[in-house]
Order: C-alpha cells, then structure tokens, then sequence
C-alpha cells in the first residue's frame, strides 16, 4: 500500500511549509525542508524536539528564530555539570521566609499559620522550567546543552516532558498553564538516555553545505561580491574537514565576513587569511595548522578561481 498525500493536500502541506520557511528567513534563518517539518510537527503533537549536531551548527539560534516567529517570549535554561533542581525548577525564598516568620508573634497558633503561608507562591522563585509551564501565554522554552548536565537532572526532566507538570512537595502537583514548544539542543558530549529520546521528536542539526551557507551569508550581507562569498564558503568547509579542536561555528563565519565587509574586501588573500584567522578559529594549536597548510600553495589553489 503506497502512502502519501493527495494531490490537494500536497499543496497544502507545501505552500505552509514555505510559509514557515519564508517566516524563518525574515528572522535571520534559512531553514531547509526537514527543519522546517519537524517544527511544525513538534508544535503540532505538543512534543519537545531534541536537536543534536556540532557546536555552531545553529541549534540554539533556531530556537531564538522559532519564538520570534511565533511570537512568544523565549525561555531559556543552560546546562552545565552538576546543574539541580533548584536551579532548573524553583527554590525557596529563604531570606524573605525568615523574615516573614521574624514579624509574626510567637505562639503556636500563629506558628501554625505561619508554616502554611511561608510555603506559598509569594515565597517561591521561579526558574525557567516553572515560569514556563505556569505562563498563561504559550512560550519557547529552550533546554540548551543538554548533555552537559548528568543522568539524574536528565531523569528529572522526564515527568515534566512528558506529562507538562511539576510536583513541589511542600505544595503538590503544578499542572501546566500553557504548554510551551520546547526544545532541548545536544552537542554529543555524552550519550542521552532512550527515556529521553522517546519523549522527544529528533532533528540532527549539521553545518550547512557550501551553498546554504552562501545562502545564509547573502541574507545577513544582500550585497556581498559573488567571488568573496564563493571563496568564503570554499575555505570555511575546507577549515571543517580538518581535525582541529574547534571548528568554526556559523556565527564566527558571519563575524568574519562582518570584519571583511568592514574593510571593504573583494576577494581573498593569504596574507588576509592569515590575519583574520583568530576570528574563525579560537585555539592556538588550530591557527598554527592552517598556517602551516596556506603556506602550502596548492592546499587552497581551487580558492581564488571559483
């Protein structure tokens, strides 16, 4: 049995898929087909998106880009090793506790009292988890590097992914207002568990090919000369398929670019390589490397004749 659409609904699904692509480029994104999809399924089906790939693939930029075109504030938690609870969820306002509990009288029906009011929303700080399921309008909220935290924060997140609740033991269970469009970016540092991955609709996030990546550098620079951005592209992909410490992100690439554009560049050099390096890669071991290769004439020969 063939599946797929019919021809109507073909059209549909591809005049809203380039919507939502034309959307995201009018925020600074060039998305392609996959991207583009799996966003609308994840928003579709209420299910977090788990989005792995290189560091400066632009995971974290697309969520910024996907809460400007929805339209909804963007709610952020980074993760770094030996992130908790409290940190992620809420915590107690200790300070503004003791002194609510200082102003009261000291006999035990007041005390009584007391117990209950301190545990009470005007006491609790919401970190970005709880200030997202407890807006009233729906947000984005961004669980970024994931797999820099450890096995036990990941177990944490599961009850919320899942069910978009929050149990606080001095209160019970906080049930979600708005369910926000989560998603969660991975660099591979560490393997997640399948308990995670089956809550989550997935997206592997790669560097763009050499012509999105012109595509991307036309959008933030209309009138960039053809054989800069030609040359640009070309060198920037040879940098990624060399073994160095840290490849450079798209991010870098548009700052070099920037610097380029700034000095009025038409086409490029050795030597304006050499000088510009420190933009794109960021270790020393790494620049001595390419160094040592664009002194090599034909390392880079098919550069400056695109």
């Amino acid at each position: 049995m063939k599946l797929g659409f019919t021809a109507k609904g073909d059209l549909i699904r591809l005049m809203k898929l380039e919507q939502l692509k034309q959307g995201l480029k009018q925020e600074g994104y060039i998305a392609d087909d996959s991207t583009a999809l799996i966003l609308q399924y994840s928003l579709l089906l209420n299910k977090p998106l788990l989005i792995e790939g290189p560091a400066g693939a632009g995971k974290t930029e697309l969520a910024k880009v996907w809460s400007k075109y929805l339209d909804r504030n963007l709610i952020r938690l980074q993760c770094y090793e030996g992130i908790d609870e409290s940190k992620a969820l809420y915590e107690w306002n200790y300070q503004k506790q003791l002194l609510y509990i200082q102003s009261q009288s000291s006999d035990i029906k007041t005390w009584f009292n007391t117990s209950k009011s301190i545990y009470s929303e005007e006491f609790l700080l919401e970190r970005p988890l709880l200030k997202a399921i407890t807006s009233k309008k729906a947000s984005v909220l961004l669980i970024d590097e994931i797999d820099k935290s450890d096995e036990e924060f990941e177990s944490f997140l599961l009850e919320i992914l899942s069910d978009w609740q929050i149990s606080i033991p001095e209160t019970g269970t906080i049930v979600a207002a708005s369910i926000p469009s989560a998603i969660l970016t991975s660099n591979n540092t560490r393997n997640l568990s399948n308990a995670l991955r089956r809550r989550c609709l997935y997206l592997y996030l790669d560097y763009p090919n050499e012509q999105r990546e012109l595509d991307i550098l036309k959008l933030h620079f209309p009138t960039l000369k053809k054989t800069l951005g030609q040359q640009t592209v070309t060198f920037v992909r040879s940098l990624r398929l060399e073994k160095l410490k840290k490849h450079p992100s798209i991010s870098e690439v548009i700052d070099w670019v920037t610097i380029l554009d700034h000095m009025g560049i038409e086409e490029l050099s050795n030597v304006l390589i050499i000088d510009t390096l420190n933009i794109l890669l960021k270790f020393k071991e790494d620049c001595e490397k390419i160094i040592q290769k664009l002194n090599q004439k034909d390392w880079f020969s098919g550069i400056y004749n695109p």
